[in-house]
């Protein structure tokens, strides 16, 4: 799951990065309000986390726009104020909660836990195909015979193909979704990580390919 950090005060934002990293979330960070609508605008992101109090724009204004945009995504909003008007003041203009700092890390956890739940109601926890199973939030794959943990990335890819069988995701798309579209990473790390997936459904007994469409992308298909 991707998420969209924007905090201008550094040290917070690394802070909140690692703790969101660590609970094998793909976070990219921003400073500014400015940034914050360019990368939301992108459609990437599964869910954003935006101080009020940013230069450039403010977080408020960040979310009225993307919301004007027809953009659902789910929003936290953060700041150092605490009176009731500015609360309902981003609440009004679409946000789906609010924190006020100082906060717990816990609950900052719980937050983007249950706003990012909200959004996935509409889809099951399970996605299944061909007899292969993927939990959501255990990041296990399973058959009847066997079950094993995807590390995060691995789990990320999973997912976007069992949310899209026998539909080819193409290099781009998985790299702009997991590495983030302005990653400097090789886009071989595509191919490695299928390697890596490949080899794990074997070891499963998987009825499951992923299948290459030379020079586009990459697919789930059932064996015959």
């Amino acid at each position: 799951m991707r998420l969209l950090l924007a905090e201008d005060e550094k040290e917070m934002s690394n802070a909140i990065t690692a703790v969101l990293k660590h609970e094998h979330y793909s976070v990219d960070a921003v400073y500014d309000g400015q940034d914050a609508f360019d990368y939301l605008d992108t459609g990437l992101y599964d869910g954003a986390i935006l101080d009020i109090m940013m230069p450039k724009k403010d977080g408020i204004t960040v979310l009225k726009e993307i919301r004007k945009k027809g953009n659902d995504i789910p929003v936290i909003l953060l700041t150092a104020k605490s009176e009731l008007d500015d609360k309902v003041e981003g609440l009004d203009a679409g946000a789906d909660d609010y924190l006020t700092k100082p906060f717990a890390m816990k609950e900052l956890l719980a937050r983007v836990r249950a706003i990012t739940r909200r959004q996935g109601e509409v889809t099951d926890n399970i996605l299944e195909f061909a007899g292969l199973k993927l939990d959501r939030a255990t990041f296990e794959i399973s058959t009847e015979t066997d079950s094993l943990r995807l590390a995060n990335k691995e789990f990320q890819m999973m997912e976007m193909l069992l949310t899209n069988p026998g539909q080819i995701i193409s290099t781009e798309q998985f790299m702009d979704k997991i590495w983030g579209y302005d990653s400097e990473t090789d886009l071989n790390v595509v191919w490695v990580y299928v390697s890596y997936l490949r080899k794990k459904l074997a070891k499963i007994g998987a009825k499951v390919n992923i299948k290459a469409a030379r020079g586009v992308g990459y697919l789930v298909e059932a064996k015959e």
